[in-house]
């Protein structure tokens, strides 16, 4: 037998409490004896009798057997403070992208209140107090795991999510006792705060394009539109209009709506190094299709790159190496200081750079370059098949897996790229090698890996998707310098340069693994939710956007 008490599933020993109490038992003359316990059935009871919940079983178990099945939310028959705090904080999860209506399954208000007005018997009061107290819990569970862990589980659809860095591990029944002052923790969550500051920069960003959203939003400039600095054009005016939230309120008054002035033309720099366009001032093509994003997309792009921040370990190692792609940069933190940040090239959208994260284990010295199997098949072999000693210009050999070498003229070349081709085809060390003087080794079933280029000039683009995959570094030289400064043999830069001048492959092993994050960023803030954006290059966004959204 089982029913609903204010909207709550009960049955089992609570409902026969509840009888009792609807009896007209004890009249409310009882003392406020000892606080009641829990049991294990009944938590799993309540709890799998409400879809919400469900999922969230495990955490309650772990919870409530921690403490013995003592109540958690309870102290001396009344509710401790983080209660109030909690559901107000839940009221309030629009703030995070969340929806608040996802985690008020519970209609507390009616349940404290009836709590207040029915449970002065002893028998009543213990039952609601166990149903308030596992109502709460259940809730947590549900919202944290949500606002620490994620709404979309990328590893449980890799098919569709792509992002195979490692997550968080955070144990939200530790996280709920940390709340409940139970126990010390170097994460806010007795705050109910988020544990990365980056996320904390995009909270405030969403709520400052939320009210540029509220107040109009932002004009459309027209296509076709070209500015250059100085230049008069009817423009003007609905250019200053749409960049008038980026100004501030003094340069505002002294912008002119004529001319494209001074003021307004470091208005539009600022942007476009914002949103990764060449810093020219001048209003082409590329800045009008960025200015005309839609601040409804500009606002599910900052919640998504929230959802990320959610995926991320609670906190990073004091030293990493991470290559966000959309930014094409890179940056090493060391004793969690920011030392070094460059440029990088990245893979072309049809040989997209994977979102992963791994171990640096050693830099090599002078590489050869190994032809990988789909450029092998696509691009080398067709004129091979032609002309055998075509492997020779390009300063290319062929080796077996023993490391033997091979003449190109021997070989059936129709079988190149597949898996009956055991062969490598190699290109030599030197100034022609397609990994320049260095790469970077953290050993992945991808094969990707960071290294030099002889393309320098590919840097000095805004958008740096060349390569087929692995990832281009604009300062090898400098980044292997770092990495090997404490490795013995004093490897300094000239010491460094005369290996790769040897032509001579050498791996160098590092003193400790180096923790490397390849991650996929399209939004970021700074500390007054001034916002960074890009352009989803390999539609990752796109696809996130939609797992998101339908699912809150």
């Amino acid at each position: 037998m089982d029913m609903r008490l204010n909207g709550l599933f009960v049955n089992g020993p609570w409902l026969v409490l509840l009888l009792l109490f609807l009896a007209g038992c004890d009249n409310g003359k009882r003392t406020a004896g000892p606080q009641p316990l829990l049991d294990s059935v009944s938590i799993v009871e309540y709890m799998a009798a409400e879809p919400a919940f469900k999922e969230h079983i495990d955490w309650a178990k772990k919870f409530y057997k921690e403490r013995n099945f003592k109540l958690g939310w309870f102290k001396d028959h009344e509710l401790v403070p983080q209660a109030t705090e909690m559901l107000t904080v839940i009221g309030k999860a629009d703030e995070e992208g969340l929806d608040p209506q996802d985690y008020q399954i519970v209609d507390f208000e009616k349940l404290f209140k009836d709590f207040k007005n029915r449970g002065r018997d002893s028998t009543i009061r213990n039952a609601m107090e166990k149903e308030i107290d596992v109502a709460l819990s259940a809730t947590y569970f549900n919202w944290a795991s949500d606002y620490y862990r994620g709404i979309v589980v990328p590893r449980e659809n890799n098919d569709v999510i792509e992002w195979d860095v490692k997550r968080n591990k955070i144990k939200l029944h530790k996280a709920l006792a940390t709340i409940l002052r139970e126990r010390d923790s170097k994460y806010p969550y007795d705050e109910f705060k988020p544990l990365h500051e980056e996320y904390a920069n995009l909270k405030k960003a969403l709520a400052r394009y939320r009210d540029i959203r509220a107040s109009g939003g932002w004009p459309v400039i027209p296509k076709g539109t070209y500015l250059e600095p100085g230049q008069s054009s009817p423009v003007v005016k609905t250019l200053a209009g749409r960049l008038k939230y980026f100004i501030s309120p003094s340069d505002t008054a002294k912008i002119r709506t004529d001319k494209y002035d001074t003021i307004l033309v470091e208005a539009v720099k600022a942007f476009q190094e914002r949103n990764g366009v060449k810093a020219s001032g001048i209003i082409g093509p590329e800045t009008v299709r960025i200015l005309n994003i839609p601040v409804d997309d500009r606002i599910d792009q900052i919640i998504i790159n929230m959802e990320r921040w959610r995926w991320i370990p609670k906190s990073f190692e004091p030293d990493y190496l991470m290559v966000n792609i959309p930014e094409f940069k890179l940056k090493l933190v060391d004793d969690s200081q920011t030392v070094m940040t460059m440029k990088v090239i990245v893979g072309k959208e049809l040989n997209s750079t994977p979102v992963f994260s791994d171990k640096m284990e050693y830099v090599v010295l002078s590489p050869y370059w190994n032809v990988p199997p789909n450029i092998l098949k696509k691009e080398i072999a067709p004129h091979v098949m032609k002309d055998p000693a075509y492997l020779e210009r390009l300063d290319m050999e062929v080796i077996t897996y023993q490391g033997q070498r091979v003449s190109p003229y021997s070989i059936d070349w129709s079988m190149a790229g597949e898996k009956g081709f055991n062969y490598i085809v190699r290109r030599r060390p030197g100034p022609r090698n397609d990994l320049g003087g260095v790469k970077f080794i953290f050993p992945n079933v991808g094969n990707i890996y960071l290294h030099d280029t002889p393309q320098d000039q590919l840097f000095s683009q805004a958008k740096r998707g060349f390569s087929h995959g692995c990832v281009r570094v604009e300062e090898p030289i400098k980044l292997a310098e770092y990495l090997l400064k404490d490795v013995p043999g004093r490897w300094t830069k000239a010491r460094i340069l005369r290996q790769i001048g040897t032509r001579q492959e050498l791996h160098v092993p590092l003193k400790a693994k180096l923790p490397v994050y390849l991650v996929y960023f399209t939004a970021w803030a700074d500390s007054e939710g001034n916002v960074h954006f890009r352009d989803d290059i390999y539609g990752h966004d796109k696809v996130l956007k939609k797992r998101y959204f339908s699912r809150i």
